[in-house]
């Protein structure tokens, strides 16, 4: 195996990888989609069975990435050809690569939005804010869109120019307690809340009649959002990861602690909408518009809804933060790996490419509306195109590479490195050989079809 001896940014330990690929999972997916997801398909039932698959299919595919990363100590690309010497298989590599290209740039305009709307509830009437056209409006703004998009991305940029343990470590370190704290404290809230306590019995308790395929098929493309699984995260942060800590104890963890906050959010989120709504978790089936639209609803109609408001948004922004820090990173990685540019030189091109493909998602629903692509807006084509084609695509791949060129063996030298146990070895060789690929492709042709 040929291992990369030049100098590598790194992890400090265990604690600063956990952190770090925690807050990679932890995004506007875990916040939102998650939430809506878990209204839409039955509640408790479909928490069970995302809790099912984080420790099977979740498990499998973490264990599989960072272990890649780690053993190659390289980026996506320069990791499958460490692995494979065959033309096809590198391909996967690039795939892999270019899904954080092309997701941070729409993502950062998701995030400037946050910024918006956080810096609107220091400086605007909570009833304003939660006015039925104030967020059409504001997306339609072609300008006050494409400035809240540069801000979102100058303080991404800031952080990767900044480095792996400087940078993105000592971020998540402050970001994710913060972002613990602030869940909790919204929860509570939101649960305290008249008739709030319907909204809690239909996250948790399951009922089997509201069981569908389809509720099992959303879980599983939700694991992709809400595990960081195929987007060349895993592969690049893995790559930082020292040799004595265990991946299978961090990877324990950072399911832990993934699937925690998306049980946080459904708790911050469906009560309080079940109390604003009388019960009627319908109200929940919002898409994007549920964060923008229908919670600020609910805040103007609390008490201290200016400070919820604010103390929600925070809570988002840390957490697309992070997400769009780990994509950023993989970016720049890659571009160190295979274009041998300095972190600096890679971080700008990164933002050349964030302005450029972040511009035209930014502007697409005002002066570029009319500019479609099959028939989509630009932020809704790139979001189709990695999630829906790119990611499960790039996840057979990696299935294949583990299966066939890497081998079981190799990653069980990874994960039992230093002494550590692979306590769940044979799932692991079972998911990754049969169940994952089959799930893989249930994911893939659903969303086609669905599209």
């Amino acid at each position: 195996m040929v291992l990369d001896k030049n100098k590598r940014g790194s992890f400090s330990g265990k604690l600063g990888f956990v952190l770090a690929a925690a807050g990679a999972s932890v995004g506007l997916g875990n916040i939102w989609r998650f939430p809506y997801l878990c209204a839409s398909y039955g509640g408790g039932v479909f928490l069970l069975v995302y809790i099912i698959l984080a420790v099977t299919f979740g498990y499998t595919m973490i264990i599989a990435e960072t272990s890649i990363g780690r053993a190659t100590h390289k980026s996506p690309v320069g990791a499958f050809a460490a692995l494979s010497d065959s033309k096809l298989v590198r391909l996967g590599g690039w795939i892999n690569a270019i899904i954080p290209i092309l997701i941070v740039p729409y993502y950062s305009v998701i995030g400037g939005w946050v910024c918006k709307y956080l810096f609107a509830y220091f400086s605007e009437d909570v009833n304003a804010i939660a006015a039925d056209d104030y967020f059409g409006n504001f997306i339609t703004d072609g300008a006050q869109s494409e400035l809240w998009f540069i801000v979102f991305a100058i303080l991404v940029l800031t952080v990767i120019f900044m480095g792996v343990k400087n940078g993105i470590e000592r971020v998540s370190r402050v970001m994710m307690p913060i972002l613990v704290v602030l869940a909790v404290l919204i929860c509570i809230y939101s649960i305290s809340r008249p008739g709030a306590m319907l909204g809690v019995k239909y996250c948790f308790v399951p009922n089997f009649k509201n069981f569908s395929w389809m509720a099992v098929v959303s879980a599983m493309g939700q694991m992709f959002y809400s595990l960081s699984i195929a987007m060349g995260i895993l592969i690049t942060f893995g790559s930082y990861v020292k040799k004595e800590v265990s991946i299978e104890d961090s990877t324990r963890q950072v399911e832990f602690f993934d699937t925690a906050i998306a049980i946080l959010a459904s708790l911050m989120i469906i009560p309080a909408v079940f109390a604003f709504s009388g019960g009627e978790p319908e109200s929940l089936n919002a898409g994007p518009g549920l964060m923008f639209n229908t919670m600020p609803k609910i805040f103007a109609s609390m008490g201290f809804g200016r400070i919820i408001g604010i103390l929600f948004f925070v809570l988002v922004l840390f957490a697309a933060l992070t997400s769009a820090i780990a994509l950023l990173e993989s970016a720049v990685s890659t571009f160190n790996d295979e274009l041998k540019l300095s972190r600096n030189k890679g971080t700008i091109l990164m933002g050349i490419i964030m302005i450029i493909l972040g511009s035209l998602s930014s502007l697409g629903y005002g002066p570029l509306a009319n500019v479609t692509i099959i028939g989509k807006q630009f932020l809704d084509f790139f979001d189709f195109l990695t999630n829906s084609i790119m990611m499960p695509i790039a996840a057979l791949f990696i299935c294949g590479l583990v299966s066939f060129h890497m081998g079981i063996d190799e990653v069980e030298k990874e994960v039992t490195y230093g002494g550590h146990p692979f306590r769940r070895k044979k799932i692991f060789g079972f998911m990754i050989k049969y169940v994952c690929p089959i799930f893989i492709v249930i994911i893939l042709v659903s969303s086609i079809v669905n599209a």
